[in-house]
């Protein structure tokens, strides 16, 4: 059996069996089995949107700590654009930089940065033609495992590049290698992450048999102890920064606007983006050159792991986008190995075919007749209350033998009032008592 790592945690100590998470999930992998929620592995794609609906905190993020900086001589912080979001407009990105800097981090480089890489990639691969179209976004990879899981047709839609963060990674670990002269084994990569799904990418890359990522921190995390880090007097202006396309991945529509002009659509928010997704499945969207598409509301900006209220964020990178933009680096060492970066030999993105029956394909098929026939019997109310999403879900459940009729309340009802009945007729028919 396929082993999975999952960022995504269930604490089974605060689930009060509430269906709250199975009704939202996209991927319908969660159940509720002896009044705990049960994640089904294979489904999970680490989205967090069970995250954000719980309201008794029983799902969580697993993600690194700053104290595993102490694995590596020389340490490199990745900050996603969504950090800055985190604070004031008042407080500079430089200012944040050095507040890295401050708590143990060796360098910084700006995942901005591989983001105006990717953008440069994609404008050529658009602009060659050639693509399955709608061509769609590799950025986020809780869309990507959407796809292999519930829209495996659409993975030639892909665009064939690693995400922003895999980017920087790799050219944050090159520059330290050349300048610093160190060996590649002493250098530690550390992703500062606004969501689930991007250390759950770490562990296991998309496209790739290994990442350049060495471990990814919560936003949330280490939020705290930068605040205390940011230094009080002016930031070095000096710094090289990423300019204000790449900063603007942050945000919805952030990536599509470096594209320009081409005929972009724009979509975030799971189930917006599984409604999308059946559109281009269905044939409808041809027209379009290309999907942006972002697991959470508003963005990156939107990710569960962020301490800030998204629309504020937004806001916030909005203010920051008008004041003075920095110039764009001219850096011939990132120029050099920019085309290795991009084309950095990506394996073909496999299905994760996970509604698949059963391997056999006449238990395959016996196992669909008997899901429609429990189908036929059900309610058909979706209301969740037997612990599967749906009335479909639970069909499917019982079908692979891990629930039955019976975890329908309506079901049960029906089965204890016809029991009842039989009882009240069985009694009718007792001969009298030899005492009477």
């Amino acid at each position: 059996m396929k082993k999975y790592f999952h960022s995504v945690r269930l604490l089974p100590d605060r689930c009060k069996g509430c269906v709250s998470c199975i009704k939202r999930c996209p991927t319908e992998a969660i159940r509720i089995r002896s009044g705990k929620a049960k994640i089904i592995e294979s489904r999970c794609i680490d989205c967090g949107e069970c995250i954000r609906r719980c309201s008794n905190h029983a799902k969580s993020a697993i993600t690194d700590s700053i104290e595993d900086l102490s694995r590596f001589r020389y340490n490199i912080a990745l900050p996603a654009p969504t950090l800055y979001a985190q604070f004031g407009a008042d407080t500079p990105i430089e200012a944040i930089l050095c507040g890295l800097k401050k708590l143990g981090f060796d360098a910084v480089f700006e995942v901005a940065r591989g983001a105006e890489f990717v953008s440069r990639a994609i404008r050529e691969y658009l602009a060659k033609g050639g693509y399955c179209r709608p061509a769609i976004s590799s950025a986020c990879p809780a869309v990507v495992r959407l796809i292999q899981v519930n829209f495996p047709e659409l993975i030639d839609h892909l665009v064939p590049f690693a995400a922003p963060v895999e980017v920087a990674a790799k050219l944050a670990r090159e520059l330290a290698r050349r300048r610093e002269g160190l060996n590649p084994s002493d250098i530690g990569v550390w992703f500062i992450t606004p969501c689930p799904a991007k250390m759950t990418a770490v562990r296991q890359p998309l496209g790739a048999e290994q990442s350049h990522i060495s471990g990814a921190i919560a936003i949330s995390k280490i939020y705290g102890d930068l605040l205390k880090s940011l230094p009080t007097e002016p930031a070095d202006p000096a710094c090289p920064r990423a300019t204000h396309l790449g900063v603007g991945w942050a945000v919805s529509g952030g990536e599509a606007s470096t594209l320009a002009p081409i005929h972009s659509l724009v979509i975030d928010e799971i189930h917006r983006v599984s409604e999308a997704l059946d559109q281009v499945a269905l044939g409808k969207l041809k027209h379009v050159d290309y999907i942006e598409a972002l697991a959470c509301a508003g963005g990156c900006i939107g990710g569960p792991l962020t301490v800030e209220n998204r629309y504020v964020a937004e806001e916030r990178m909005q203010h920051r986008a008008q004041g003075k933009q920095p110039v764009p680096v001219e850096d011939e060492m990132l120029e050099a190995v920019y085309r290795d970066v991009v084309d950095d030999g990506r394996l073909a993105i496999e299905p994760q075919p996970v509604m698949r029956m059963d391997d056999d394909i006449y238990q395959a098929i016996s196992k669909v007749e008997v899901m429609e026939k429990t189908l036929g019997r059900l309610p058909g109310l979706d209301c969740g209350s037997c612990g599967s999403p749906s009335c479909k879900a639970l069909a499917e459940d019982i079908a692979q033998g891990i629930a039955s009729e019976t975890d329908c309340v309506f079901k049960l009802r029906e089965k204890v009032r016809d029991l009842a009945q039989e009882m009240v007729s069985l009694a009718e028919k007792l001969p009298p008592s030899l005492n009477k």
